[in-house]
């Protein structure tokens, strides 16, 4: 039996020491930039590197797998291809060099013979090295060299290794011009820039191979220079700011300074204004900033928009109008920009975006000083042309019905508006009305989760009531309470559906909850009415909530109920009064 293990094992070791000996008595080595599994995938990898290298050769392995390399290279060359090509983002970083100890038979290419000495006859070009960049580094360099057009890639992917980094830089300026790239400027080819090299040549009729011929590359930075010329962008530095960007001084110029703002005013007719934004501030300032801006006349209302802990994003859309906004918070410091343009009048605008949003740099350790400027209010109001803060037509009241958002509140406040919002921030839809009891229901544009829902009752007369409502519109951050009590459970008509209150409010309370010492809601709020009769100051209606809750199972909402007789502390009351109140803006 140990007679029959060593003979085993002598075999292993001598099929070991064979297979070994195999390889390296080839004296040449590979470069494997891949492995798959199956050998379908493998040929289908193969065939797409044959597109851009034509050594490309696929062995299975000793385990199973199935390699692609590129060679075959002498030891001090493959490693050379490796490190370059690696550098170059044309193959995976975990590329390697091997000396093809465990590769069996070829697959690739296809009807080659099985063997790792491969002549050079059998690929259909042999990958070399271009010359060596000392020597070509300043030719290459030189803007008035003559181009001469490399149509294949491994003669383009050789005539882009001669471009200096400055060359690079411009060619993905260039991509960025036109749409395809929106990485960093930094000269370094990686896999966006190349996935944005590909971009441009397909949108241009190229061969998708992720590498510029040296024709290509004249074409897109002819274009990119002639358009980027009219624009007459310059490196801005913003000291007082901490800013640094590339600006189109064709068309801005620069103004004044307004704290948090830097203004660029409009050049030559070009309708477009652009204000680096600096303030000291950390992400409570900066949440603060992206809700005043949405409030600008010149932002539109419609638009992509996202805040996150440290930045925000802002675009407001319109026929005449489009504003772009980003700010980022870091080192108690708020730094952005803002651009508005007339699109009808100042056309690629979208490439000035590009070009500022990635020049754009915070620099420095300080922010734009509040006191840098001192104006009175005259001077102020002149200078802030163009930035005031958008008002809405009429703003009411609602609150709370259901966990997603839905808002509750009456004809009035929705009535013949181009655009609905809660709490100035939200926009809403209205997804039913009741034209009998002046009732409609909002959804908001996003799922909300409101901090409280509200729950009915039926109200009794003569206890203590309050109203939840923004009776000054959107003068005041929070919702005041008006106090009264339930009259009757009908109106002036005992025929009427309508709650009788006596309590003195204001035309912004209309649709606000009616609440109860428990903090139970009798009814939402009516508008003052529009009749000739003037009532006693004092008398005011609202619909009920044997009204509200069948108009809310409708639309398929099954509202809270509360039979608590407990009544509540009234700092506890303004607390679960205010937390389901909402004010509800109509904008023209």
């Amino acid at each position: 039996m140990m007679r029959l293990v060593l003979s085993l094992l002598a075999l292993v070791v001598t099929l070991a020491f064979s297979a070994a000996s195999r390889a390296q008595s080839t004296g040449n080595y590979w470069v494997q930039i891949e492995a798959q599994a199956l050998l379908v995938d493998a040929e289908d990898r193969a065939t797409a590197w044959q597109g851009i290298f034509k050594n490309v050769v696929g062995f299975s392995t000793d385990s199973g797998w199935y390699v692609i390399v590129l060679g075959p290279y002498k030891e001090a060359e493959a490693e050379a291809r490796r490190a370059k090509l690696s550098a170059e983002n044309l193959i995976p970083y975990d590329s390697f060099v091997s000396n093809g100890s465990d590769y069996g038979n070829m697959f690739w290419p296809t009807g080659s013979v099985n063997s790792l000495t491969l002549p050079k006859t059998d690929l259909l070009a042999q990958d070399t090295l271009p010359p060596d960049p000392v020597l070509t580094e300043d030719i290459g360099s030189k803007p008035d060299q003559p181009i001469v057009a490399a149509d294949d890639p491994p003669k383009a992917r050789d005539s882009e290794a001669l471009l200096s980094k400055n060359e690079r830089e411009e060619l993905q300026r260039g991509l960025i011009w036109f749409g395809f790239y929106n990485g960093t400027v930094d000269g370094a080819f990686g896999s966006g820039t190349r996935a944005s090299i590909a971009a441009w040549q397909e949108a241009n009729r190229y061969e998708k191979t992720g590498i510029l011929t040296a024709e290509q590359r004249q074409v897109l930075i002819a274009a990119y220079r002639a358009e980027e010329l009219g624009f007459d962008f310059q490196k801005v530095t913003e000291s007082e700011a901490g800013i640094e960007a590339s600006l189109p001084l064709a068309i801005v110029t620069f103004d004044h300074y307004e704290p948090p703002f830097v203004h660029f005013i409009a050049k030559d007719g070009s309708d477009t204004r652009i204000f680096l934004i600096s303030k000291p501030g950390d992400q409570t300032t900066l949440q603060s900033l992206y809700d005043a801006l949405q409030t600008l006349q010149i932002m539109p209302a419609d638009g992509p928009r996202s805040l996150t802990n440290d930045s925000f994003n802002l675009r407001g859309e319109s026929s005449d109008r489009i504003t772009q906004a980003f700010a980022t918070t870091s080192h108690g410091m708020v730094k952005g920009w803002l651009i508005s343009w007339n699109p009808q009048s100042t056309p690629n605008m979208e490439r000035v975006v590009s070009t500022l949003k990635t020049s754009f740099r915070p620099i420095g350790d300080h922010a734009l000083d509040p006191s840098l400027v001192l104006l009175t209010p005259g001077v102020k109001n002149g200078l802030l042309a163009g930035l005031e803060i958008k008002k809405p037509r009429l703003s009411r009241t609602g609150f709370y019905v259901d966990t997603t958002g839905s808002v509750l509140t009456t004809n009035e406040a929705i009535n013949e508006c181009a655009r609905i919002t809660l709490d100035n921030r939200t926009k809403a839809t209205v997804v039913a009305t009741d034209p009998a009891s002046g009732l409609a229901l909002l959804k908001p544009a996003i799922r909300l989760a409101p901090p409280q829902v509200a729950s009915f009752t039926a109200g009794i007369p003569g206890t203590e009531i309050a109203v939840s409502g923004y009776s000054y519109g959107d003068t005041l951050p929070a919702p005041v309470m008006t106090f009264g009590s339930f009259a009757a459970s009908e109106g002036i008509d005992p025929k009427t559906t309508l709650n009788r209150l006596n309590l003195t409010a204001l035309s912004g309370d209309s649709g606000g909850p009616v609440l109860t010492a428990t903090g139970a809601v009798v009814g939402a709020l009516l508008p003052k009415s529009t009749q000739e009769r003037i009532l006693p100051k004092g008398v005011e209606f609202a619909v009920p909530a044997s009204v509200i809750l069948p108009f809310l199972q409708r639309v398929g909402i099954t509202a809270n109920t509360n039979d608590s007789t407990t009544p509540l502390t009234p700092q506890d009351q303004a607390t679960l009064a205010t937390a389901m109140t909402v004010l509800v803006s109509c904008w023209d």
